[in-house]
């Protein structure tokens, strides 16, 4: 049996599942009703398969993501009890450059025969004994001798115009071999497709050998091919010495097509299988599938968090923090976050992007941010943000430390309220306990850490002419954020 080794894609911002997600907070970060994240959710079901490669007990897992979302993405995978490796690019080049640096990654350590199983971070999956299954006959396709490129087709359940679809053709093994990739189809042919019987919604997932892809991705897009192994051959040259945190070169993978697997190999090979499935899978796409996953009242009502519903029908609540009471209303969609509120019509969810569109053209924070921002060492929340000044609560986990930092535009105020801080202040070294503080003032390099083995808490105060999060100057960094 040839090594399984699953490659998770996490990234994009997800932002027609505004406000709860942002581009600093993406998708897969979500946490639905049981408390775990989309992400958390992938690394458990691909950790959880018979055939992954495991080392010391664990499953060794491969994720494609940014340096900003590395710290987060590692925190999810040790909640799924996983391990693996870390490929972080410095720019998004969709998921074709994505899937070529990790097929070069997985040949080079586990030969050409290695099995990679892509997945995407922010995919649902109800039945996981059903995919598993499904995972099974795509390795027989993928495997030697068919050494075939198989992608997952979802056995469609009604003219859905939101997916693209697959057409099959005659079978082979336990699948089909593909006759045509197509777009999102109008309604029309979408009905078409669901009589013809032989389509399937295109799931985004695939299972390979490393060896294969790269091979058919030279013959199918030699561009790509040739920019992806660039800068695999200098991150080789340069000597990999941590196969943990694998960084792409910036230089070399801007010159690299921005451009699908679809795209750029899935529809112009020639030795590309699907394999349906029905495993309650869903692309979590809009707030009408987070709707579906909670149960409805009797008025079809469904609330995520603490809702009334008076003479209301038809309407879904995700309340974070507080009570929400509707009255009267229909066909709504509520969400309600710490710092901003969606109301949006039911039948107009997909268009919950044009929202963030224009936060971003207004420069606004929270396209990018939650009140709540999650760090390396912990998380800051903003309190209070005003003209000149503003206030914080950071939370730092045991171990946590800040990195060594200066601001030229702001002073600080550090009040502990839970737990021991180390601080660094000016050619000062401290220790301050609950009820105590210091002041730093501005250009004055300074560093906080938690040495002790409990959560410490503090409120700051920053007072300036220039408050925003650019005006910080590190000089060293235990995160490599220097």
């Amino acid at each position: 049996m040839s090594i399984l080794i699953p490659v998770i894609l996490s990234g994009g911002a997800g932002s027609r599942l505004w406000p709860v997600s942002r581009e600093g907070h993406p998708k897969p970060f979500m946490k639905l009703a049981d408390g775990q994240t989309l992400l958390e959710k992938t690394y458990r079901r691909a950790a959880s398969l018979p055939n992954v490669y495991s080392e010391n007990g664990k499953a060794k897992l491969l994720t494609v993501t940014n340096r900003d979302y590395y710290f987060m993405s590692r925190d999810e995978l040790e909640k799924a009890n996983a391990t693996g490796t870390f490929l972080l690019e410095p720019v998004g080049r969709n998921t074709a450059p994505a899937i070529a640096l990790a097929a070069h990654q997985i040949q080079a350590k586990y030969g050409p025969e290695a099995l990679m199983l892509v997945l995407a971070a922010d995919h649902l999956i109800l039945d996981n004994a059903a995919f598993e299954k499904a995972v099974q006959q795509a390795i027989e396709l993928a495997s030697a001798p068919n050494h075939l490129l198989v992608t997952f087709g979802i056995l469609p359940t009604g003219p859905e115009t939101g997916f693209g679809y697959i057409e099959s053709a005659e079978k082979v093994a336990n699948g089909f071999k593909v006759k045509a990739f197509v777009e999102k189809p109008d309604s029309k042919t979408a009905k078409t497709y669901l009589e013809a019987g032989n389509y399937f919604w295109n799931s985004g997932m695939f299972c390979f050998s490393a060896g294969q892809f790269l091979k058919q991705l030279g013959l199918c897009n030699p561009e790509v091919a040739k920019g992806t192994q660039d800068c695999w051959g200098a991150m080789s040259a340069a000597g990999i010495k941590d196969m943990t945190i694998l960084e792409i070169p910036e230089v070399l993978f801007k010159e690299v097509p921005d451009i699908s697997v679809d795209y750029a190999v899935m529809e112009k090979s020639s030795a590309v299988a699907v394999v349906p499935g029905n495993f309650g899978w869903s692309d979590i796409g809009s707030w009408g599938a987070i709707r579906d996953l909670v149960q409805p009242d009797a008025d079809n009502n469904r609330v995520s968090g603490d809702a009334i519903f008076v003479k209301s029908a038809n309407t879904f609540v995700q309340s974070e923090d507080r009570i929400v009471a509707t009255v009267g209303v229909q066909n709504l969609m509520i969400i309600d976050t710490k710092d901003a509120l969606l109301v949006a019509n039911t039948d107009h969810t997909q268009e919950v992007k044009t929202v963030v569109n224009i936060l971003k053209q207004r420069n606004h924070d929270s396209y990018k941010l939650h009140s709540t921002v999650s760090r390396p060492w912990g998380t800051y929340t903003v309190l209070e943000d005003h003209p000149g000044f503003k206030i914080k609560r950071i939370e730092v986990r045991p171990g946590g430390k800040l990195s060594l930092q200066m601001h030229h535009h702001r002073s600080e105020h550090w009040i502990v309220v839970k737990g021991e801080a180390h601080v660094v202040n000016g050619e000062t070294n401290i220790t301050l306990l609950a009820n105590q503080s210091t002041y730093i003032p501005a250009g004055h390099k300074h560093r906080l850490e938690n040495r002790v083995e409990e959560d410490l808490v503090m409120i700051e105060v920053q007072c300036g002419s220039y408050l925003g999060e650019d005006d910080i100057v590190r000089f060293e960094d235990t995160y490599g954020r220097v």
